[in-house]
């Protein structure tokens, strides 16, 4: 078989909704192919132009990122004759023009978006960059005052917590220019009800075994607050004492190994307030209710007045 130079498929967000979790869980699958060395490459947001954002840390976001369409091609040169190549990405649904420049590459390739509740959302993303210590701000209601700001100043969708959350113009930018039938929106809640029921749809979607049971005893990349600020550091870091686990552990079992002591080196974040959970609501209320009528699901769920879980990757 030759070399595959596009995707056949593309996980196209949104930012804090399973991502990090679903990309090591279709990398297990024998007939799907996915970029050991990067979940993504932001390939289709920023080709032809290398964005420099400037929030904290964005450094390492402009690092990652491939705008270079030969460079971004190779990223698939790993490929061995798998059925369906992909990539997990986090902000493709959320920059504008990415489902244009997809369509234009790689116009048969299936779509795969999971949606969260967006307040939650929002506050899991600030909990996320509080935890790395990227947030200059204590407080999530500061945070927001500064959004704006933070948007004009060029900083990274990832600082984005209340404007990526507006899902109905995000979403309707891929019906407009794919076959609904090439795009397929999940809800965070059913991740979180039935992980593998979710996770199999995506495989049939995809055209690959859909029988396959990953291992996903594992969840990645969860919010919370460190115990101690020098273990997740230490396990986030390339320190030569963990050259000494490769000899006798597999990657995968490196990386579950990982994944554990961060997990209990992490404890659970305060709730969002009830009162700025309930501001937030109205902020979202049309939205939520025009992707409602887009999709036609119940999402009464996110419009409830008191919060539910603000943890997850």
């Amino acid at each position: 078989m030759s070399t595959p130079t596009w995707p056949t498929f593309l996980v196209i967000g949104a930012m804090k909704s399973g991502t990090t979790s679903l990309y090591y869980y279709l990398r297990q699958h024998p007939q799907i192919y996915l970029d050991p060395t990067r979940k993504e490459a932001q390939f289709f947001s920023y080709e032809g132009r290398a964005p420099r954002f400037a929030g904290p840390g964005d450094e390492e976001v402009n690092g990652y990122i491939i705008s270079d369409i030969e460079e971004y091609r190779r990223t698939f040169a790993g490929a061995a004759g798998q059925p369906a190549v992909g990539e997990v990405g986090t902000v493709y649904l959320y920059v504008p023009g990415t489902a244009e420049r997809i369509r234009r590459h790689v116009p048969d390739a299936r779509l795969v978006a999971i949606l969260r509740n967006p307040v939650e959302r929002a506050y899991s993303s600030f909990l996320h960059l509080v935890r790395e210590r990227l947030e200059p701000c204590d407080r999530f209601t500061q945070a927001l005052r500064r959004e704006p700001q933070r948007i004009r100043e060029n900083w990274s969708p990832h600082w984005h917590y209340v404007q990526a959350g507006f899902y109905h113009a995000q979403i309707a930018r891929y019906f407009d220019v794919f076959d609904r039938g090439r795009v397929r929106v999940y809800l965070y809640d059913d991740y979180q009800a039935d992980p593998l029921g979710l996770v199999q749809d995506i495989f049939r979607h995809v055209g690959v075994d859909d029988s396959f049971v990953p291992d996903m005893s594992l969840r990645h990349n969860v919010s919370g607050i460190p115990r101690l600020r020098s273990l997740h550091r230490f396990l986030d870091s390339r320190h030569p004492a963990k050259a000494l686990l490769r000899p006798f552990l597999s990657s995968r079992r490196r990386l579950a190994l990982r994944e554990r002591v961060r997990a209990l080196n992490l404890r659970r974040p305060p709730p969002l307030a009830l009162d700025l959970h309930r501001r937030l609501i109205e902020v979202y209320r049309k939205n939520i209710l025009a992707l409602q009528d887009a999709l036609g699901r119940d999402l009464s769920r996110w419009l409830a007045p008191e919060p539910t879980d603000a943890t997850g990757d």
